[in-house]
């Protein structure tokens, strides 16, 4: 499968990573470049204010004290020596659905790969239990990174993928769907009196479309959706093309 870029934002150590990189191992070469730390819901932030330090802490293996986009500028600019067929972000712990998608850290190093001109794939695995099992996931993406390698991506174009803990083998083709959370913030106070929020989220009553990331989870289906970088949308360019003449002093 030629050369395959593994990132997260779960941090270099994580299981999820570790799993993924050893089942790609297999048949192709691997090179791990990710945050040191976990830096979840970093989206595609950068870090701009303070220096981003870089070590290879073994053959192959760069920690970046970064966000995930840090991790692929400079993997794109500085790292990487040679070609790279693909970037896979992940195994997330956790699923990365609907409006998550903006948030995501996961999700973000691979829009970064993106913006890099190299096909890209996000994937998470959807539980919120103790014991995570990633092995199920790990095998789709070895046999999701062969078919992108071997069929490609349109440009500007990365593939988000989720996978439920109990998943039957079944995989589908979805849209991202509307928002079914809402965020929630668990209010407190520190041992000073200081006041503080704990921000999460809570399941929206209502239905969820269907054939969307979120119905091909609850049916314990596999979902890959197909995200893109140009975020134009292109029916409201004929909309507002009259308003430049009416705002023009």
């Amino acid at each position: 499968m030629g050369h395959i870029v593994v990132t997260n934002d779960d941090g270099i150590h994580a299981p999820g990573l570790r799993a993924l990189a050893d089942a790609l191992r297999e048949s192709a070469k691997v090179t791990i470049i990710a945050p040191l730390q976990e830096r979840s819901a970093a989206a595609q932030s950068l870090t701009l204010r303070q220096p981003v330090y870089c070590d290879e802490i073994a053959t192959g293996e760069f920690a970046i004290e970064g966000t995930p986009a840090d991790a692929m500028i400079l993997a794109f600019t500085t790292l990487l020596k040679e070609k790279v067929d693909l970037v896979i972000s992940g195994i997330n712990r956790g699923g990365n659905m609907g409006e998550n998608v903006h948030y995501s850290g996961t999700v973000g190093a691979a829009k970064e790969a993106t913006v890099h001109h190299t096909p890209a794939v996000a994937i998470s695995l959807v539980y919120r239990g103790e014991e995570f099992d990633f092995a199920p996931a790990a095998k789709l993406a070895c046999r999701l990174a062969r078919l992108v390698v071997e069929k490609g991506l349109p440009p500007g174009v990365l593939l988000n993928v989720n996978v439920p803990q109990d998943w039957t083998g079944e995989i589908w083709i979805t849209r991202q769907s509307p928002k079914v959370t809402r965020t929630f913030l668990q209010p407190g106070k520190d041992p000073r009196g200081r006041p503080y929020f704990w921000i999460t989220e809570e399941r929206l009553n209502g239905n969820v479309e269907p054939e969307t990331d979120h119905a091909a989870i609850l049916a314990r289906a596999a979902s890959i959706t197909p995200l893109q970088l140009d975020h134009t949308h292109a029916p409201s360019l004929r909309h507002l093309s009259a308003w430049p003449g009416l705002l023009a002093k």
